[in-house]
């Protein structure tokens, strides 16, 4: 027998090298072969991860998700969000608008002064070039009637409340999205520090394999197996707290205040009874503020048609002055009443486009709960679904993979089982514990919006009180 085949059983070989850690991206540095087509081996990185330098000063190598960073609860980014989001603001100012189209359009017409010369330069006996016929000056005035300028006014005032009720709902979308963006960042904190659990499993389960294979109970593929795990649950840990940055920094878009990184601190449980659909349907049916807005248009859109039904009567245009007649040299009146007489244009095609407008906004409002219906089936549908499992991941399967995991340890105290299916053991206790945050998250963010109306999207710009292609103010609001 050869010396080389004699090598096989009796030499030992070392297991294969336990891979380093992989880098995060703020470890990474921008001048390394980090790029397709380069290949990476162990010389490119060193043990230590390079720091990034961005103008002239180190980047901490990892996030603080603990004691160093700014703790944030859900008050502080909703009263934040109240007072720094520009869409509430946004929503506010359209009431203000309208308020100051209802001014204007309330506004009685300014009287006009007239300079009247009647034939200036005109030759008459005795003096040519005499200053006319006549000089002086005239006021008109206009009266408006049929009640125009007071039904003007109450249509922009009703198109403020039409306002008033979109920057509720706005308000209702801001701090839904804050929620929402709230609850995701809160989950997202819990997964990184269970996903930190799930390496130390995964740390002991490659040490565990070295050991096995060391007392040769264990084969070179199974110890690479645990290097792939453990490598892995690394990636996880990296993933989980970019994931948690991302829906921070989301968060605070939605607030609209720059902050800093922080950590969010709350409890991702749901409070209070959970709901029914029917309670669900009949919450949003009867308090939307979507849909008493619609409500509101369609009051506006009555005292719109009842305003352009009066706009054919015709107002009084009154005059009278006083000048000088050069002719019979004394002091003389001038006066008279116009009327436009409505033989043609009677306003015929505006009031069919504000009946049509009308007719319009009913069927808007026949729309808007149908779509809120149709919406709410979608939603709380999740709701439920995410609500069913969490509740039986936190009643049956946590604490039996808890209990599973604790007779295990056990039984391996007393020598009953080995070390590594203790590890298994672990590793679904914690998967169980990821899977529960998972659709806690789920159930949080979809009860948002069945108790919110199922408002969202907080940086969308406010909607004002008309449609596009409405009817709406001409120069002059009317």
């Amino acid at each position: 027998m050869s010396n080389t085949a004699s090598a096989i059983g009796r030499t030992f070989t070392p297991p294969p090298p336990v891979p380093s850690a992989p880098y995060g991206l703020d470890q990474l540095d921008p001048s390394g072969p980090l790029f397709p087509g380069v290949r990476i081996d162990g010389s490119d990185f060193g043990s230590t991860p390079a720091p990034v330098y961005v103008d002239g000063e180190m980047i901490s190598e990892a996030f603080p998700m603990e004691t160093e960073v700014q703790g944030y609860r859900l008050d502080d980014f909703l009263t934040l969000a109240t007072q720094n989001n520009p869409t509430i603001r946004q929503a506010r100012l359209q009431i203000s608008a309208q308020t100051a189209k209802a001014l204007q359009a309330g506004l009685y017409p300014n009287p006009t002064l007239n300079y009247i010369g009647e034939q200036i330069g005109v030759d008459v006996e005795g003096d040519k070039d005499s200053p006319g016929e006549f000089q002086g000056m005239t006021v008109s005035q206009r009266f408006v009637t049929a009640g125009k300028l007071k039904l003007s006014r109450e249509k922009y005032m009703r198109r403020a409340h039409v306002s008033e009720h979109l920057a509720m709902a706005q308000q209702f979308r801001v701090c839904n999205d804050v929620r929402i963006h709230f609850f995701r960042a809160l989950a997202g904190r819990e997964i990184v520090e269970l996903r930190k659990e799930l390496l130390k499993t995964a740390e002991d389960g490659a040490v565990t394999a070295r050991e096995l294979y060391n007392q040769g109970q264990a084969t070179r593929p199974q110890v690479r197996k645990s290097s792939i795990a453990l490598q892995r649950a690394r990636l996880d840990v990296l993933s989980a707290e970019n994931h948690y940055r991302e829906s921070f920094r989301r968060l605070v878009a939605i607030v609209g205040v720059d902050l800093t990184d922080g950590v969010v601190s709350g409890d991702l449980m749901p409070q209070g009874e959970p709901l029914s659909y029917q309670e669900a349907m009949s919450l949003v049916l009867t308090e939307s503020p979507e849909l008493a807005a619609a409500r509101a248009k369609l009051a506006a859109d009555r005292i719109t048609v009842r305003r352009e039904q009066v706009e054919w009567v015709p107002d009084i245009v009154a005059e009278g002055g006083a000048g000088y007649n050069f002719e019979a040299k004394e002091t003389t009146a001038a006066a008279g009443v116009s009327i436009e007489l409505p033989v043609f244009d009677r306003n015929q095609g505006t009031i069919r486009q504000a009946q049509l407008d009308y007719r319009r906004q009913q069927e808007e409002i026949r729309r808007t709960e149908l779509m809120l219906g149709q919406q709410m089936a979608n939603v709380y549908q999740q709701y439920l679904t995410a609500l069913q499992i969490a509740t039986e991941y936190d009643r049956v399967i946590i604490p039996e993979a808890e209990l599973a995991y604790q007779e295990l340890l056990e039984s391996y105290k007393a020598n009953r089982v080995d070390w590594p299916t203790v590890l298994d053991a672990q590793m679904d206790y914690f998967d169980s514990r990821l899977t529960r945050v998972q659709h806690l998250e789920q159930v949080r963010t979809n009860e948002v919006l069945v108790r919110g109306y199922l408002l969202h999207g907080g940086l969308m710009a406010a909607p004002g009180p008309t449609p596009p292609g409405h009817i709406d103010a001409v120069a002059k609001p009317r």
